[in-house]
């Protein structure tokens, strides 16, 4: 898997589209990069880009957007509500998938930085993971004083940068330069103008908190003169309370360095409480940039239980529950394939299981090899397994079901959603397996060497075509196992439901197991084979067992119940 960087670079520019456009540009002409969102503030004047990639490529596109942002952009005629000090303000590279890793995100922040500071001769801090000195971990320091106190900042000893000209550039300010987690850029907006409102929650709820205080309103200091602080509410959570003219909103503005730690459900709970305190309502809140899959699915399952639901529910009702419970659509739309950052990076909505159900059965019935028998397998696994999730849901919300049962229902559903999940794929792995064959028998075999090489992919494609078929018998008959529990305890009314399940279950084991058979005698090894040969009989064993118990167990209850 190819490894892929994000990089995040502010730039203290919200208002002329056309410089925007200019700068998008410069990275969109960088090749292997992908520019995957724009976001401008007018008040705050400033435009988060994100654009992700391999990792010379998004180092390449991050000079050329820094080169050009430099160029365009004036600091000296700058005003707006948020902390910035230079006109690209800020460059974080984020390890975003593919195996990257943090050390491989702070390199690429000093080759980065280094280039800026030498070839633009501009002063560059490296900040966070990729700082040189423990001080400068915090962004916050780095860019104290801002751009008003950055030239007499410079001519300090605390002040000189790491890279570049320890001298103040009035157009262009400086740059910090970083290396750092996912980072969520989380606004949560208030029924009132008050900016003082919202930063006085601000204060609560990050982790610095605020100055400690006695009872005549002083700053309170120990022996040696220190200020003292009185600790926030979360951990890795900065913010501050800003009013947004075109939002007609004050909002407590939020970075949530690390999601795991603090989630945005978690703090919007937070601020809910802080605001009601205040007489203040939360109208909801705002994602600026991107946001990673699994903070929006963190959210719908928090508010599903608080609704005493089951969250057994598939991906996209978790993310609309998030979406509807954080009011994300409060103060502009939010797209969840626009704003979610995996939707961005996967080709998600491509392949077999994209279709609709006609074009599915139309493409099925077309006179080409694939796919075939072993994606329509894979469909009658899913379609169990998604069937045993939906019993196991009304069952856990219906007034009859005991409490003590809810619990193992929503397991059972989480259990039926992951294999659906997983079958689905298998619908187009079925497929990328039969065209590897097909491409392997391709291959030239002319020399020796050709031949060997002919040879060993050949061995490689029937070990996956044998390898996913045999993955669907496995997991059809761990749907089957389901049915069985569900068939037990689910609700009398979904009985046929269950029974329907542990027959797709049963069908799609039986049939996976025909396209495993048809490829076992490409295997050269007679023990490879009778190895495989063992896990199928045992895998289709099981799945033959369950079903006709769980559907033995559905006819009783249909037979028997009203």
């Amino acid at each position: 898997m190819t490894k892929i960087i994000e990089c995040v670079p502010n730039v203290s520019e919200g208002r002329d589209r056309g410089v925007l456009e200019q700068i998008a540009d410069a990275v969109r002409a960088v090749e292997g990069v992908v520019l995957l969102d724009v976001d401008p503030g007018v008040e705050t004047h400033r435009t988060v880009f994100t654009f992700v990639g391999a990792p010379q490529p998004v180092a390449e596109a991050a000079f050329r957007f820094a080169q050009v942002a430099l160029r365009l952009i004036d600091m000296s005629q700058h005003h707006g509500a948020h902390a910035r000090m230079g006109a690209v303000d800020v460059m974080p590279f984020v390890p975003a998938g593919g195996g990257a890793t943090m050390d491989e995100c702070v390199a690429l922040a000093r080759q980065v930085g280094q280039r800026i500071g030498e070839e633009l001769q501009i002063p560059v801090y490296l900040y966070e993971h990729a700082a040189t000195r423990p001080e400068r971990q915090n962004l916050a320091e780095v860019r104290r004083g801002e751009y008003e106190g950055l030239a007499a900042r410079l001519q300090s000893e605390e002040g000189r940068p790491d890279f570049g000209p320890a001298t103040f550039v009035p157009r262009s300010g400086a740059t910090a330069v970083g290396a750092r987690p996912f980072l969520i850029a989380y606004n949560v907006d208030l029924d009132t103008t008050e900016r003082k409102l919202a930063h006085d929650i601000a204060l609560d709820i990050r982790e610095q908190g605020r100055f400690r205080r006695d009872e005549n309103g002083k700053i309170v200091r120990d022996a040696e003169g220190n200020k003292l602080r009185k600790p926030g509410l979360h951990r890795k959570v900065r913010a501050v309370g800003w009013y947004i003219p075109e939002f007609g909103r004050a909002q407590v503005s939020i970075n949530l360095t690390d999601y795991r730690v603090t989630a945005p459900h978690q703090v919007f709970e937070t601020i809910r409480e802080l605001a009601r305190q205040r007489g203040l309502r939360v109208t909801g809140s705002e994602i600026v940039g991107l946001v990673p899959l699994d903070a929006m699915l963190m959210a719908g399952r928090y508010y599903l239980r608080q609704q005493g639901r089951s969250d057994a529910l598939p991906e996209p009702d978790l993310v609309a529950q998030a979406v509807t419970s954080l009011g994300l659509d409060d103060v502009k739309p939010f797209e969840p394939g626009e704003a979610i950052i995996d939707y961005r990076l996967a080709a998600r909505q491509q392949g077999l299981r994209a279709m609709s159900l006609t074009d599915f059965a139309d493409e099925l019935s077309r006179p080409t090899p694939a796919p075939g028998g072993g994606s329509v397998a894979a469909l009658a696994g899913a379609l169990a397994a998604a069937l045993i999730s939906m019993v196991s849901s009304l069952t856990h919300a219906s007034a009859r079901t005991p409490q003590a049962q809810r619990q193992q229902l929503e397991a059972w559903g989480h259990q039926a959603q992951s294999l659906k999940d997983r079958l689905l794929r298998a619908i187009d792995d079925d497929t990328a397996a039969f065209d590897a064959i097909g491409a392997a028998r391709r291959l030239p075999r002319k020399t020796d060497e050709q031949k060997a090489a002919r040879e060993e992919a050949m061995l490689a494609a029937t070990r996956r075509a044998i390898e996913v078929p045999l993955s669907v018998v496995e997991q059809s008959a761990d749907a089957a196992a389901l049915a069985v529990e569900v068939a037990t305890v689910g609700m009398a009314a979904a009985a046929s439901d269950v029974g329907v399940a542990a027959w797709c279950a049963r069908a799609a084991a039986e049939s996976a197991a025909l396209n495993v058979r048809i490829n076992l005698p490409g295997l050269p090894s007679a023990e490879e084979r009778s190895a495989i040969g063992t896990r199928l009989e045992q895998a289709l064993t099981r799945a033959r067992r369950a079903a006709e118990q769980a559907s033995e167990k559905a006819e009783a209850r249909i037979d028997t119940e009203p």
